[in-house]
């Protein structure tokens, strides 16, 4: 029965992931991370928030969709470009901390740093490796919530007759919105990639933790 929960969170947390990679396409999101066209939003999901979100949908579409981009010799090209439009909506540093918990305040300098950089790795090769299943999907913006400098944005991903509910939640920083963690059908990405962080971290150590996400990184990027 524990093997059976471990391998359903495990195909939860691929799952997930791949979604984050799609929707940072069409954005694609990556990582968030989205491969979603943009509709029409509603009055109730205008806000600063919403515009960041879809303008990085609308700039990842459009480097989808270009014809010279698509040819294989410009393909690692096309994938830096998708990086970095990813990563500028995208607050790796944020979300990896988070993913740590409590143990985040253990680290040092060098350690955070180091973490920070591979998980960066691990979700931008996640988008990469989902890039070519972009299938024009399309995103319902829903509504917006805002708290201070937090601010939550509902939308929904439309595919046929099926419907997923995908949330982004953003912290303001500098005047502008940075996605922090993005929430797949009610399962947020943080949450599940803290719950396989905390295992390993209880079972073993940092450094073994690093190792995996290293191996894990380049085992996606590997054609």
């Amino acid at each position: 029965m524990h093997e059976t929960g471990d391998l359903k969170r495990r195909q939860k947390l691929h799952g997930d992931c791949r979604m984050v990679g799609s929707l940072l396409l069409a954005v694609g999101t990556g990582l968030a991370a989205i491969i979603l066209l943009t509709v029409g939003a509603s009055p109730a999901a205008a806000g600063a928030a919403s515009d960041s979100v879809r303008s990085t949908i609308n700039e990842v579409i459009g480097i989808l969709e270009n014809q010279e981009l698509k040819k294989p010799e410009r393909a690692e090209e096309r994938r830096r470009l998708l990086e970095k439009t990813i990563g500028a909506r995208f607050n790796y540093e944020e979300m990896a901390k988070r993913t740590l918990g409590a143990h985040w305040a253990k680290l040092n300098d060098a350690e955070r740093r180091e973490f920070v950089e591979l998980f960066t790795s691990l979700l931008s090769n996640t988008y990469a490796d989902k890039i070519t299943g972009y299938s024009g999907e399309q995103v319902q913006y829903l509504n917006e919530r805002l708290e201070g400098d937090y601010a939550e944005v509902r939308t929904k991903s439309v595919s046929g007759k099926a419907e997923i509910p995908l949330d982004y939640r953003l912290l303001k920083q500098s005047g502008d919105w940075r996605v922090y963690d993005v929430i797949v059908d009610g399962v947020s990405l943080v949450n599940n990639y803290r719950g396989q962080f905390t295992k390993i971290l209880r079972t073993s150590s940092f450094a073994d933790l690093l190792e995996q996400l290293r191996k894990k990184s380049d085992k996606i990027k590997s054609p």
